[in-house]
């Protein structure tokens, strides 16, 4: 008895009314009130200085004196009581072993949210050229469907795979949104990344966590330092007008966030300090 009580212990953490389980090096589970979110992490690695823009020698000197940063490619699955979502899908590398350790198939996942169409978050939309979730209606901002709809490759070919499956959105700024995509599920603007990256805020029960895409990939430097881009970026400028004011907020309202690109367990809590933001892991 005495062993499984601290079995339990170990793999089950009570901080500030959220449950955390680990279930594998893979995934994470976090509490928002009611819902499950739980990381999905498809692979964990070091990030190369070199995509950075805007970042000084003396930025880098004190934010990664090691020259690297963590970086990961993470997808995230909530569990509410009537539906499965699906936040992005990666690279499709680990998606399905991930969702088969909690007991999901691709065929229970009831709706898809795509932050925005870049080839490691919708990688894994088609499995042997067939579409993965054959039951689910897929969400895409407006503006991110109209960039990428006329762009060949492999966006293109997800849409037209989908087609008949696909809803648009037109996501609000973050603390005024009122329009819902599911029950406590808001779409949050948050372009620059790319025409229409957006993030999606969840809530239930007074709790809340943005799930907010790849508003940041070098979580070592650009906390510090907001204003440092990377090349992916496809409007830098209004990918650093973003990052500032999604950060203020999320600090201000005590709201904790999860990340694409964030090392495991990819969940975690921002804070002011300084002219930057320190981010602190959920464990």
């Amino acid at each position: 008895m005495k062993r499984v009580c601290m079995f339990l212990l170990m793999c089950l953490f009570i901080v500030a009314g959220n449950l955390y389980a680990q279930q594998n090096n893979n995934v994470f589970t976090y509490k928002v009130g009611k819902y499950e979110i739980s990381l999905l992490a498809e692979g964990q690695g070091n990030g190369n200085p070199r995509i950075l823009i805007g970042a000084t020698p003396e930025m880098m000197e004190k934010a990664i004196p090691e020259g690297t940063f963590p970086n990961a490619t993470n997808t995230f699955l909530i569990k509410t009581p009537d539906q499965i979502i699906l936040v992005d899908a990666g690279y499709g590398r680990e998606l399905f072993n991930n969702l088969q350790s909690l007991g999901v198939t691709p065929e229970q996942v009831d709706v898809v949210l795509i932050t925005h169409m870049h080839g490691d978050h919708i990688g894994g939309m088609l499995r042997d050229g067939n579409i993965a979730f054959p039951n689910a209606k897929v969400h895409l901002a407006t503006r991110e469907y109209g960039h990428w709809n006329g762009v060949e490759g492999n966006a293109k070919n997800m849409i037209q795979a989908y087609e008949g499956q696909i809803s648009l959105f037109l996501p609000e700024k973050a603390g005024e949104a009122k329009n819902q995509l599911y029950p406590g599920i808001y779409a949050i603007t948050s372009y620059g990344h790319t025409p229409g990256h957006s993030c999606f805020l969840v809530e239930s029960d007074g709790q809340k966590l943005l799930i907010w895409g790849d508003l940041t990939h070098a979580m070592a430097i650009q906390m510090p330092y907001p204003q440092v881009a990377v090349t992916y970026d496809s409007n830098p400028d209004d990918a650093i007008k973003s990052r500032k004011e999604i950060l203020e907020y999320v600090s201000k309202n005590n709201i904790p966030i999860a990340g694409m690109h964030i090392a495991y367990p990819g969940i975690g809590s921002v804070k002011a300090e300084g002219a930057g933001y320190q981010f602190v892991p959920v464990n």
